[in-house]
């Protein structure tokens, strides 16, 4: 993948939002949670097999029940992992080979990048925020307990961590304003 750039960070720190200014410069993103929000509806049988048919409700995955559960058990979330991830990363590669055919920089905003190794990308953008910052959003945004957050965040690779494996950082830790200008710096960073 030529010119794909890894597009992560952790749970609220602001990723989708970034992703969407990309694409209002015209930028093409695959996003992950989208695939992966396709692929578990699309596995919906093997959700009722793997954990109850409580965490599927009129052929639908309550997907906030069930991320209660894999989030505080991770043997949990990892048998979820172990059905999913194989099918994102297959479909997020079909997806980015189309993008390849372009001929530009693209993004895959996978927020698990580093903590599932499973993409060949060499190129890193690591949105940041500080991780009393991460909670405060996450609860807020989501409606969480600082504990389901907390859980959450824990899940990941602590963002400090990936802050020092990334190629490039845009800091998201103050308004939508500086944020806008982080974006703009690292375009014209790429763009020469």
């Amino acid at each position: 993948m030529q010119h794909a750039i890894a597009l992560t960070g952790g749970i609220a720190t602001g990723k989708s939002t970034v992703s969407t200014l990309l694409k209002l410069h015209g930028y093409e993103v695959i996003d992950a949670d989208t695939v992966s929000h396709e692929i578990l509806q699309q596995q919906a049988p093997a959700i009722v097999e793997l954990f109850g048919p409580e965490y599927v409700e009129e052929g639908v995955v309550n997907r906030k029940m069930l991320g209660a559960l894999v989030f505080a058990d991770r043997a949990q979330l990892r048998r979820l992992e172990a059905l999913l991830h194989p099918l994102i990363r297959e479909e997020i590669m079909r997806r980015a080979a189309l993008s390849e055919e372009q001929g530009v920089p693209y993004f895959i905003d996978i927020p698990l990048f580093f903590e599932t190794g499973a993409y060949d990308v060499k190129k890193v953008l690591v949105v940041y925020a500080p991780r009393a910052l991460q909670l405060e959003r996450a609860m807020k945004r989501d409606n969480m307990s600082e504990q389901d957050a907390l859980a959450r965040i824990n899940a990941q690779l602590d963002i400090e961590e990936k802050r020092k494996k990334a190629d490039f950082v845009i800091d998201n830790s103050r308004d939508i304003s500086y944020l806008s200008d982080q974006v703009e710096a690292f375009r014209r960073q790429i763009s020469s």
